[in-house]
């Protein structure tokens, strides 16, 4: 007991205490592995998923291979952190390793094998330093293609897969003594951007993203440091930066969304991958949005056998200024739906309802629910004359009852309220 009220107290204090839930049987679906609610230093679902895991491991201290590119920056200490490259021991072109928008339509196990090969090197240092290895790093994480690269690691990696609800997992690491790169190969704009120190980060951020460079690319950058007033760049933890982007683009997508006329019907767009099923309900009214995900009974973060859990989050028309109670993935869907909605110059409230279930059997990131919406959002939708009609839809596909949708949709709610007192004017 003592345990549980630690765990509702800090929740409490937090504000991610979710309505009419038991927090103390349902923490690890609001955590996710990434706030350590319960108190403990590391997640022991993901340590028992990382003891279970078995790939063939690097047994020695150099390692010679073509980066995808890829790096990750760490958050541990911050703002002293762990920066370095991720290498695979393979040379050629490796660019799928790291490159998520490729990745719809795979298997996890597909995913995991190709990850799981990446190994991390770990150099100490301040996000404001300026040092060889940081050079080297971002010299890395700006390549648009694979780097040939080699590593020098103070010890053989130990056995390990790191996964994250926000991060794609990747393989081993250890700490970094030496590295070198043969040349790298820009994107021009990617450049220009670079070697422009008076242009501000999010300005260069929503140039690359408009002359179609990938968020993942963009996310990279920003990561090591690369955009910005030169006096104020710095390293961003890589967790950091993926909601980062994904929020800043979203933002700025929804200044121009809320300008369009309303769509005229309501609209259910559909996906379902690695388990997870989505249907995105759209209503003719003004912009506004809402976030929902239901995890079944013995899947990743719900560990209850017996009972499912939802969680939810919001924003009106103005948008919000808190963070999301559900974390990345709140703003990776947002990113995907007003992406669809600036193509086609319209705007709309926006509910995307998620149900997890028991074959996601790992955490692979948030990309996965930018590229599921994105990938809804591709398909022609099903259109409806009224919401009754669009809700017996989603009900037709969920497995989970739309009454319980309904009862825990601050949208719906009001929706339906509103409907019930303009039967009597």
């Amino acid at each position: 007991m003592k345990f549980a009220k630690r765990v509702v107290d800090i929740a409490k204090k937090d504000g991610l205490l979710g309505k009419n839930v038991k927090l103390e049987k349902n923490i690890c679906v609001l955590c996710k592995g990434s706030r350590m609610l319960c108190g403990r230093s590391r997640c022991p679902i993901l340590i028992n998923l990382n003891f279970h895991s078995k790939y063939k491991l690097l047994d020695k201290t150099e390692l010679n291979g073509s980066s995808p590119p890829s790096v990750f920056i760490g958050r541990i200490g911050y703002p002293n952190v762990y920066i370095g490259p991720m290498i695979p021991p393979e040379v050629g072109d490796t660019s799928i390793i790291d490159t998520p928008e490729r990745w719809f339509g795979k298997s996890i196990e597909e995913i995991v094998d190709f990850r799981v090969k990446l190994v991390r090197g770990m150099y100490r240092t301040n996000i404001k330093d300026r040092n060889k290895m940081i050079e080297l790093t971002r010299e890395i994480a700006l390549s648009k293609k694979p780097v040939d690269s080699e590593m020098i690691l103070s010890k053989k990696p130990r056995r390990q897969i790191v996964m994250s609800d926000e991060v794609q997992p990747f393989g081993a690491s250890a700490p970094l003594r030496d590295l070198s790169i043969d040349n790298t190969y820009w994107d021009r704009k990617m450049e220009k951007c670079y070697y422009d120190t008076d242009l501000k980060a999010k300005e260069a951020i929503c140039f690359l993203y408009k002359e179609k460079v990938p968020v993942s690319s963009i996310q990279k950058a920003f990561s090591v440091g690369a955009f910005g007033i030169e006096k104020n760049r710095k390293l961003v933890p890589t967790r950091w930066s993926i909601t980062a982007i994904d929020d800043m683009l979203s933002k700025e997508l929804m200044e121009n969304v809320r300008r369009y006329p309303v769509i005229n019907e309501y609209r259910v767009y559909e996906s379902e991958f690695l388990d997870n099923r989505f249907e995105i309900l759209m209503l003719p009214q003004a912009w506004s949005y809402e976030s929902m995900e239901t995890w079944y009974p013995g899947t990743l973060w719900n560990q209850n056998p017996e009972s499912f859990v939802l969680y939810s989050d919001f924003e009106s028309y103005k948008g919000r200024t808190t963070y999301a109670r559900i974390g990345g993935c709140y703003y990776s869907a947002r990113l995907a739906v007003l992406e669809a909605l600036e193509k086609e110059r319209r705007q709309a409230t926006v509910i995307v309802m998620r149900e997890a279930h028991p074959g996601y059997i790992m955490p692979v990131g948030v990309w996965h629910v930018r590229e599921n919406v994105r990938n809804a959002m591709r398909n022609k939708p099903l259109k409806f004359n009224t919401l009754e009609e669009a809700l017996l839809r989603i009900a037709e596909r969920f497995e989970i009852s739309i009454d319980f949708w309904i009862e825990n949709s601050e949208i719906l709610k009001e929706v339906f309220a509103q409907k019930k007192l303009t039967q009597w004017i």
